[in-house]
């Protein structure tokens, strides 16, 4: 049967449901009846339409993807064209097209210190599983072939296939799939919410690096490859990091022989106002991943940046990197990666967030007074609220997180036309990355449909300031 845009909602929500699996989401609850699917056909700035031409403001840039909103298809389908009108596809397995030379050679610029080599991928969890695979052949390249562990944080989300997903550190993702093809050991996560001992500040940052500490010595110093961790963590809500938690994580990793990892799959590309969310921190990891904002979602793309002395026993005579991708450096992708690039530095989206950052801080920080919010926090354009049932941070029962965070709030969210993520990798949350294009009126705009949304869930959960 053929589908065409003729059809209406409901008609096109039975074929999703006769066909379509979705990713991370209960299938069973997209009935045939059409309810709770919102079926997209286009956008504009930082909204998007519905196939009955109700718009919403994406108040989660398609999952921390959309950076630069909707509105550069035009710009973006020209590049693709051209590219496509000389060379197609070709791989980089052995040979090189321009655009992927000239994408390794930006973004060696636009990187860190010297983060000079690029290793291309179609996405995040492939980034970060290519990290593994070269960080592991540098350790093999040492005469270190012991090192065959990492070190990741509690809650964290790294990727899906089984090398990121050992590294992931949400068990109900996990364990369905068997022993993690990577041994890994999880320390806590930096919230400074519900932080360790309920220390906060420079007392945080150092219970949290000797915690670190602790497990390079259980595990033994000569068998930790790797630490990764996100510079500020998606799951769990937005969590930053206490001050000089980076520079400890640098300052460890270098006195052990282990390799830094940043997965800035969701921090790169200006979410939280830098090209590289380790800068905003000030550290030089040795390894970042990055993917979504590569394109700002336009097509599908990742990347692995590798520092100088971690790449440098690849280029040893008669050694091979012994991972590819087929489509990893794809020429027209990297062509709209680096046509992302030019508009981010024409249209000064960088400038914008951190322009905005200020306003749009203080505005989601006037929702604490809504009862069920019991913190604020993020950096940048990425923010999330934790949500309680009293004001003394009481969390909620899992039955409590079922009726607020999957039946009342996406219902709720629909109703005003807002796109956000409510979600309990780690706490009851409510999640926001709006675009980074989104000026002041459209960022007030959200925030007080996202007060209207959560005093009607205090309501009805029957939270009283």
């Amino acid at each position: 049967m053929t589908v065409t845009s003729n059809l209406t909602r409901r008609e096109m929500s039975q074929h999703a449901y006769e066909h379509l699996l979705f990713h991370f989401a209960r299938n069973g609850d997209f009935g045939s009846d059409g309810d709770g699917l919102i079926v997209l056909s286009r956008g504009e700035g930082p909204y998007v339409f519905d196939i009955e031409g109700e718009r919403y403001f994406d108040a989660l840039s398609s999952l921390f993807c959309a950076q630069i909103g909707y509105s550069y298809g035009e710009e973006m389908a020209a590049a693709a064209t051209s590219q496509f009108s000389e060379l197609a596809f070709n791989t980089n397995w052995g040979t090189a097209h321009p655009p992927a030379i000239e994408l390794a050679t930006r973004l060696a610029g636009l990187a860190p210190g010297e983060l000079n080599k690029v290793f291309f991928t179609s996405g995040g969890s492939e980034s970060v599983e290519a990290a593994w695979k070269i960080v592991r052949q540098y350790h093999l390249a040492n005469g270190q072939p012991e090192r065959m562990k990492v070190i990741a944080r509690s809650r964290a989300f790294h990727g899906v296939t089984l090398g990121a997903l050992a590294l992931t550190g949400v068990p109900t993702f996990k364990e369905p799939f068997g022993d993690p093809a990577i041994p890994t050991r999880h320390v806590s996560w930096t919230n400074q919410f519900r932080s360790v001992r309920s220390l906060s500040g420079t007392a945080l940052t150092g219970a949290l690096l000797a915690e670190i500490e602790d497990v390079i010595e259980e595990e033994g110093t000569e068998t930790v490859a790797a630490i990764i961790a996100e510079p500020v963590q998606n799951a769990g809500g937005c969590l930053t990091p206490p001050p000089g938690y980076w520079q400890g994580l640098r300052e460890i990793a270098d006195r052990h022989g282990i390799v830094l990892i940043a997965d800035e799959v969701i921090t790169a590309f200006g979410r939280l106002g830098h090209w590289f969310g380790s800068e905003r921190y000030e550290v030089e990891p040795d390894v970042i991943t990055v993917a979504k904002g590569l394109t700002s979602a336009y097509l599908p793309m990742g990347a692995v940046l590798v520092a100088d002395r971690i790449a440098q026993p690849l280029y040893e005579q008669g050694r091979t990197l012994l991972h590819g991708i087929t489509f990893g450096g794809h020429p027209v992708a990297a062509s709209v990666a680096l046509k992302n690039i030019e508009i981010f530095q024409r249209d000064n989206v960088l400038e914008n967030v951190l322009a905005l950052e200020p306003f749009l801080q203080a505005r989601l920080s006037e929702l604490l007074d809504v009862p069920i919010v019991a913190d604020v926090r993020g950096a940048g354009f990425f923010w999330a609220f934790e949500l309680c049932s009293d004001d003394r941070g009481t969390r909620f029962s899992p039955e409590q997180r079922e009726r607020l965070l999957r039946q009342f709030l996406p219902r709720r969210l629909r109703e005003s036309h807002l796109i956000a993520r409510a979600d309990d990798r780690g706490d009851a949350v409510l999640q926001i990355a709006p675009p980074l294009i989104s000026d002041r009126r459209q960022l007030d705009d959200m925030a007080g449909t996202l007060e209207s949304v959560l005093r009607d869930a205090s309501r009805f959960m029957h939270v009283r300031g």
